[in-house]
Protein backbone atom coordinates (compact mmCIF):
# COMPACT_ATOMS: atom_id res chain seq x y z
CA UNK A 1 0.00 0.00 0.00
CA UNK A 2 2.91 2.25 0.99
CA UNK A 3 4.19 1.64 -2.63
CA UNK A 4 0.90 2.46 -4.53
CA UNK A 5 0.69 5.87 -1.92
CA UNK A 6 4.09 7.06 -3.74
CA UNK A 7 3.31 6.23 -7.20
CA UNK A 8 0.25 8.63 -6.60
CA UNK A 9 1.84 11.02 -5.43
CA UNK A 10 4.20 10.85 -8.04
CA UNK A 11 0.95 11.17 -10.31
CA UNK A 12 2.32 14.64 -10.44
CA UNK A 13 1.39 18.09 -8.60
CA UNK A 14 -0.46 18.82 -12.34
CA UNK A 15 -2.54 15.98 -11.77
CA UNK A 16 -3.77 17.09 -8.66
CA UNK A 17 -4.71 20.32 -10.27
CA UNK A 18 -7.18 19.01 -12.54
CA UNK A 19 -8.63 17.49 -9.18
CA UNK A 20 -12.03 18.96 -7.34
CA UNK A 21 -10.13 17.03 -4.18
CA UNK A 22 -7.61 16.87 -2.18
CA UNK A 23 -5.35 14.06 -2.16
CA UNK A 24 -7.31 12.85 1.44
CA UNK A 25 -10.31 13.50 0.00
CA UNK A 26 -9.50 11.52 -2.83
CA UNK A 27 -8.86 8.57 -0.32
CA UNK A 28 -12.40 8.95 1.32
CA UNK A 29 -14.04 9.30 -2.03
CA UNK A 30 -12.12 5.65 -3.13
CA UNK A 31 -13.13 4.50 -0.12
CA UNK A 32 -16.87 5.49 -0.41
CA UNK A 33 -16.30 3.96 -3.81
CA UNK A 34 -15.15 0.44 -2.42
CA UNK A 35 -18.08 -0.24 -0.33
CA UNK A 36 -20.15 0.60 -2.86
CA UNK A 37 -19.24 -1.74 -5.73
CA UNK A 38 -18.72 -4.36 -3.05
CA UNK A 39 -22.49 -3.55 -2.39
CA UNK A 40 -23.73 -3.90 -5.77
CA UNK A 41 -21.95 -6.79 -6.58
CA UNK A 42 -23.82 -8.64 -3.25
CA UNK A 43 -19.93 -9.32 -1.71
CA UNK A 44 -18.75 -9.44 1.84
CA UNK A 45 -15.01 -9.40 2.15
CA UNK A 46 -13.05 -7.01 3.87
CA UNK A 47 -10.07 -8.08 2.40
CA UNK A 48 -10.94 -7.41 -1.09
CA UNK A 49 -12.54 -3.90 -0.03
CA UNK A 50 -9.78 -3.08 1.20
CA UNK A 51 -7.22 -3.95 -1.85
CA UNK A 52 -10.40 -1.34 -3.88
CA UNK A 53 -9.66 1.05 -1.35
CA UNK A 54 -5.47 0.87 -1.64
CA UNK A 55 -5.47 0.97 -5.61
CA UNK A 56 -6.08 4.12 -7.15
CA UNK A 57 -7.74 3.64 -10.13
CA UNK A 58 -6.77 6.76 -12.70
CA UNK A 59 -3.28 5.20 -12.61
CA UNK A 60 -4.40 2.37 -15.01
CA UNK A 61 -6.63 4.22 -17.68
CA UNK A 62 -4.09 6.30 -19.32
CA UNK A 63 -4.13 10.04 -20.13
CA UNK A 64 -6.93 11.66 -20.27
CA UNK A 65 -9.27 12.30 -21.84
CA UNK A 66 -10.74 9.21 -20.48
CA UNK A 67 -13.30 7.59 -22.53
CA UNK A 68 -16.75 5.71 -21.24
CA UNK A 69 -18.76 3.86 -21.87
CA UNK A 70 -21.79 5.87 -21.69
CA UNK A 71 -25.22 4.15 -19.80
CA UNK A 72 -27.08 5.92 -22.60
CA UNK A 73 -25.20 4.23 -25.24
CA UNK A 74 -22.01 4.49 -27.21
CA UNK A 75 -18.62 5.83 -25.93
CA UNK A 76 -17.87 9.21 -24.64
CA UNK A 77 -15.06 11.04 -22.71
CA UNK A 78 -15.31 12.47 -19.40
CA UNK A 79 -15.85 16.13 -19.68
CA UNK A 80 -12.90 16.73 -16.98
CA UNK A 81 -9.78 15.24 -16.04
CA UNK A 82 -10.76 14.75 -12.35
CA UNK A 83 -9.84 11.53 -10.67
CA UNK A 84 -12.80 12.05 -8.57
CA UNK A 85 -15.00 10.90 -11.40
CA UNK A 86 -13.45 7.42 -12.29
CA UNK A 87 -14.94 6.18 -9.06
CA UNK A 88 -18.08 4.70 -10.44
CA UNK A 89 -19.40 1.46 -12.16
CA UNK A 90 -18.64 2.10 -15.32
CA UNK A 91 -16.35 0.78 -18.21
CA UNK A 92 -13.42 2.95 -19.56
CA UNK A 93 -12.17 2.25 -22.89
CA UNK A 94 -8.43 1.06 -23.06
CA UNK A 95 -8.40 0.45 -26.72
CA UNK A 96 -11.94 1.59 -28.15
CA UNK A 97 -11.00 -0.28 -31.55
CA UNK A 98 -11.35 -3.85 -30.00
CA UNK A 99 -13.72 -3.56 -27.29
CA UNK A 100 -10.78 -3.64 -24.89
CA UNK A 101 -11.89 -1.77 -21.42
CA UNK A 102 -11.05 -1.58 -17.92
CA UNK A 103 -13.57 -3.56 -16.54
CA UNK A 104 -16.80 -3.65 -14.38
CA UNK A 105 -15.06 -2.57 -10.52
CA UNK A 106 -18.09 -4.34 -9.43
CA UNK A 107 -17.80 -7.48 -11.82
CA UNK A 108 -14.83 -8.02 -10.54
CA UNK A 109 -15.36 -7.59 -7.26
CA UNK A 110 -17.79 -10.77 -7.05
CA UNK A 111 -14.95 -12.65 -9.64
CA UNK A 112 -12.38 -11.87 -7.27
CA UNK A 113 -14.01 -12.71 -3.89
CA UNK A 114 -14.44 -16.06 -5.60
CA UNK A 115 -11.22 -16.40 -6.65
CA UNK A 116 -9.90 -15.66 -2.82
CA UNK A 117 -6.48 -14.92 -3.09
CA UNK A 118 -4.71 -15.40 0.36
CA UNK A 119 -1.61 -13.55 1.83
CA UNK A 120 1.78 -15.17 0.24
CA UNK A 121 -0.16 -16.88 -3.25
CA UNK A 122 0.90 -17.33 -6.31
CA UNK A 123 -1.89 -16.46 -8.73
CA UNK A 124 -1.20 -15.82 -12.97
CA UNK A 125 -3.50 -13.11 -14.25
CA UNK A 126 -4.11 -13.99 -17.84
CA UNK A 127 -5.25 -10.60 -20.00
CA UNK A 128 -3.90 -8.19 -17.24
CA UNK A 129 -4.95 -5.28 -19.92
CA UNK A 130 -3.13 -2.08 -18.07
CA UNK A 131 -3.19 -3.31 -14.90
CA UNK A 132 -5.43 -2.56 -12.33
CA UNK A 133 -6.78 -5.87 -11.37
CA UNK A 134 -3.59 -6.71 -11.70
CA UNK A 135 -2.68 -4.08 -8.74
CA UNK A 136 -5.33 -4.91 -6.59
CA UNK A 137 -4.69 -9.04 -6.83
CA UNK A 138 -1.06 -7.81 -5.75
CA UNK A 139 -2.75 -6.40 -2.47
CA UNK A 140 -4.54 -9.42 -1.90
CA UNK A 141 -1.10 -11.50 -2.28
CA UNK A 142 0.91 -9.31 -0.59
CA UNK A 143 4.39 -8.94 -0.36
CA UNK A 144 5.21 -12.53 0.10
CA UNK A 145 2.99 -13.66 -2.69
CA UNK A 146 3.62 -12.86 -6.72
CA UNK A 147 1.45 -12.35 -9.75
CA UNK A 148 2.20 -12.97 -12.89
CA UNK A 149 0.10 -10.64 -15.17
CA UNK A 150 0.24 -11.81 -18.91
CA UNK A 151 -1.63 -9.10 -21.53
CA UNK A 152 -1.35 -10.22 -25.30
CA UNK A 153 -1.81 -6.31 -26.49
CA UNK A 154 2.06 -4.87 -26.41
CA UNK A 155 0.91 -1.43 -25.62
CA UNK A 156 -1.24 -2.67 -22.79
CA UNK A 157 1.14 -4.95 -21.56
CA UNK A 158 3.69 -1.98 -21.86
CA UNK A 159 1.46 0.21 -19.76
CA UNK A 160 1.14 -1.95 -16.87
CA UNK A 161 5.00 -2.90 -16.76
CA UNK A 162 5.32 0.84 -16.57
CA UNK A 163 2.70 1.55 -13.72
CA UNK A 164 3.28 -1.01 -12.01
CA UNK A 165 7.14 -1.28 -11.67
CA UNK A 166 7.60 -0.28 -8.20
CA UNK A 167 5.62 -3.67 -7.03
CA UNK A 168 8.45 -6.20 -6.23
CA UNK A 169 5.44 -8.98 -6.07
CA UNK A 170 3.95 -8.40 -9.94
CA UNK A 171 5.85 -9.64 -13.13
CA UNK A 172 4.14 -8.22 -16.44
CA UNK A 173 4.66 -10.29 -19.55
CA UNK A 174 3.99 -9.93 -22.91
CA UNK A 175 2.60 -13.37 -24.19
CA UNK A 176 -0.03 -15.49 -25.21
CA UNK A 177 -2.38 -16.41 -22.57
CA UNK A 178 -2.94 -20.28 -23.75
CA UNK A 179 1.00 -20.45 -22.57
CA UNK A 180 0.43 -19.49 -18.98
CA UNK A 181 0.47 -20.22 -16.13
CA UNK A 182 4.33 -21.90 -16.58
CA UNK A 183 4.70 -23.68 -13.19
CA UNK A 184 1.98 -24.60 -10.55
CA UNK A 185 0.28 -21.64 -8.86
CA UNK A 186 -2.41 -21.21 -6.79
CA UNK A 187 -4.84 -19.18 -8.69
CA UNK A 188 -5.89 -18.28 -12.81
CA UNK A 189 -8.12 -15.39 -13.21
CA UNK A 190 -8.72 -14.84 -16.68
CA UNK A 191 -10.31 -11.38 -18.33
CA UNK A 192 -11.50 -12.33 -21.56
CA UNK A 193 -13.95 -14.62 -22.73
CA UNK A 194 -13.30 -18.57 -24.18
CA UNK A 195 -15.00 -21.29 -25.30
CA UNK A 196 -12.83 -23.57 -23.46
CA UNK A 197 -9.94 -23.27 -20.99
CA UNK A 198 -7.20 -23.51 -22.07
CA UNK A 199 -4.72 -27.18 -21.15
CA UNK A 200 -2.30 -25.17 -18.81
CA UNK A 201 -5.18 -22.80 -16.69
CA UNK A 202 -6.20 -26.56 -15.49
CA UNK A 203 -3.57 -28.68 -15.25
CA UNK A 204 -1.18 -25.83 -13.67
CA UNK A 205 -3.21 -25.47 -10.91
CA UNK A 206 -1.84 -26.29 -7.41
CA UNK A 207 -3.46 -28.54 -5.09
CA UNK A 208 -6.73 -26.10 -4.25
CA UNK A 209 -5.91 -23.97 -6.28
CA UNK A 210 -9.13 -22.44 -8.06
CA UNK A 211 -9.86 -20.84 -12.02
CA UNK A 212 -12.12 -17.85 -12.63
CA UNK A 213 -12.79 -17.28 -16.03
CA UNK A 214 -15.76 -16.14 -18.42
CA UNK A 215 -16.97 -19.03 -20.95
CA UNK A 216 -18.86 -17.94 -24.09
CA UNK A 217 -19.77 -18.37 -27.36
CA UNK A 218 -18.32 -15.93 -30.12
CA UNK A 219 -20.18 -12.87 -30.45
CA UNK A 220 -20.82 -11.20 -34.03
CA UNK A 221 -17.93 -8.56 -35.18
CA UNK A 222 -18.96 -4.64 -33.99
CA UNK A 223 -17.56 -1.38 -34.32
CA UNK A 224 -16.14 -1.83 -30.24
CA UNK A 225 -14.60 -5.51 -30.64
CA UNK A 226 -15.48 -8.64 -30.32
CA UNK A 227 -17.45 -9.88 -27.47
CA UNK A 228 -18.87 -13.16 -25.84
CA UNK A 229 -22.13 -14.09 -26.50
CA UNK A 230 -24.28 -16.09 -23.85
CA UNK A 231 -21.15 -15.51 -21.45
CA UNK A 232 -20.84 -17.02 -17.53
CA UNK A 233 -18.16 -16.57 -15.11
CA UNK A 234 -16.82 -19.94 -14.05
CA UNK A 235 -15.16 -20.82 -10.63
CA UNK A 236 -13.25 -24.22 -11.17
CA UNK A 237 -11.52 -25.67 -7.81
CA UNK A 238 -8.41 -28.24 -8.35
CA UNK A 239 -9.93 -30.88 -5.26
CA UNK A 240 -7.82 -34.17 -4.51
CA UNK A 241 -11.34 -35.71 -6.66
CA UNK A 242 -11.42 -34.22 -9.37
CA UNK A 243 -12.58 -30.06 -10.41
CA UNK A 244 -15.29 -28.35 -8.42
CA UNK A 245 -16.79 -26.15 -10.27
CA UNK A 246 -19.87 -23.40 -10.23
CA UNK A 247 -21.40 -20.47 -12.18
CA UNK A 248 -20.86 -17.24 -10.59
CA UNK A 249 -23.46 -15.61 -13.12
CA UNK A 250 -23.82 -14.33 -16.70
CA UNK A 251 -21.03 -12.05 -18.09
CA UNK A 252 -20.20 -9.92 -21.55
CA UNK A 253 -16.35 -10.08 -21.97
CA UNK A 254 -13.81 -9.04 -25.15
CA UNK A 255 -13.02 -12.30 -26.60
CA UNK A 256 -9.68 -13.46 -26.45
CA UNK A 257 -7.07 -12.50 -29.28
CA UNK A 258 -4.17 -14.87 -30.51
CA UNK A 259 -4.79 -18.42 -30.90
CA UNK A 260 -7.42 -18.91 -27.68
CA UNK A 261 -9.60 -16.93 -29.80
CA UNK A 262 -9.79 -19.21 -32.99
CA UNK A 263 -12.98 -20.78 -32.02
CA UNK A 264 -13.44 -24.18 -33.92
CA UNK A 265 -16.90 -23.94 -35.08
CA UNK A 266 -18.17 -27.50 -33.55
CA UNK A 267 -16.78 -26.49 -30.25
CA UNK A 268 -18.70 -22.82 -30.96
CA UNK A 269 -21.68 -24.45 -31.96
CA UNK A 270 -21.68 -27.22 -29.18
CA UNK A 271 -22.11 -24.57 -26.65
CA UNK A 272 -24.36 -22.59 -28.26
CA UNK A 273 -26.95 -25.77 -28.29
CA UNK A 274 -25.97 -26.21 -24.27
CA UNK A 275 -27.06 -22.55 -23.33
CA UNK A 276 -30.29 -23.11 -25.27
CA UNK A 277 -31.31 -25.90 -23.55
CA UNK A 278 -30.16 -25.18 -20.06
CA UNK A 279 -29.14 -22.85 -17.63
CA UNK A 280 -25.46 -23.65 -15.83
CA UNK A 281 -26.50 -22.76 -12.82
CA UNK A 282 -26.15 -26.20 -11.31
CA UNK A 283 -22.72 -26.82 -12.91
CA UNK A 284 -21.09 -28.49 -10.17
CA UNK A 285 -17.67 -30.05 -11.70
CA UNK A 286 -15.38 -29.83 -14.25
CA UNK A 287 -14.29 -33.39 -16.54
CA UNK A 288 -10.64 -32.69 -17.73
CA UNK A 289 -9.68 -35.11 -20.51
CA UNK A 290 -12.23 -38.10 -19.24
CA UNK A 291 -15.33 -39.38 -20.40
CA UNK A 292 -18.42 -37.78 -19.41
CA UNK A 293 -21.76 -38.85 -19.42
CA UNK A 294 -23.80 -36.51 -21.40
CA UNK A 295 -26.44 -37.19 -19.21
CA UNK A 296 -25.16 -35.74 -16.45
CA UNK A 297 -23.47 -32.97 -17.96
CA UNK A 298 -24.86 -29.50 -18.43
CA UNK A 299 -22.09 -29.18 -21.58
CA UNK A 300 -19.43 -31.43 -23.17
CA UNK A 301 -16.59 -29.94 -24.93
CA UNK A 302 -13.76 -31.83 -27.08
CA UNK A 303 -12.33 -33.31 -24.15
CA UNK A 304 -13.74 -31.60 -20.99
CA UNK A 305 -17.17 -31.28 -19.75
CA UNK A 306 -19.14 -29.41 -17.07
CA UNK A 307 -21.30 -31.96 -15.08
CA UNK A 308 -23.77 -31.71 -12.56
CA UNK A 309 -22.32 -34.52 -10.42
CA UNK A 310 -20.87 -32.99 -6.94
CA UNK A 311 -17.00 -33.07 -5.81
CA UNK A 312 -16.19 -33.03 -2.67
CA UNK A 313 -15.27 -29.21 -1.71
Amino acid sequence: MQKIASKHAAFGEAEQARSSFTPAELAIVRRAYAGQMLAVAGVVNAVVEAAYVAVPRELFLGEPPWTIASPFGGLRSLPRPDPALVYQDVLFALDPSRGVNNGSPSLHARLLDALAPGQGERITHIGAGSGYYTAILAELVGPSGHIFAVEFDPILAARAAAVLADRSNVTVVRGDGAEWPQEAVDGVYVNFAVARPADRWIECLAPGGRLVFPLGAIGEKRPFGVHSDRGIALCVRRRPEGYAANALGPVSFVYADGPLGSVDAGEDARLRRSFAAASPKEVRSLIWKQSADEKNCWHVGEGWALSYEEIAD
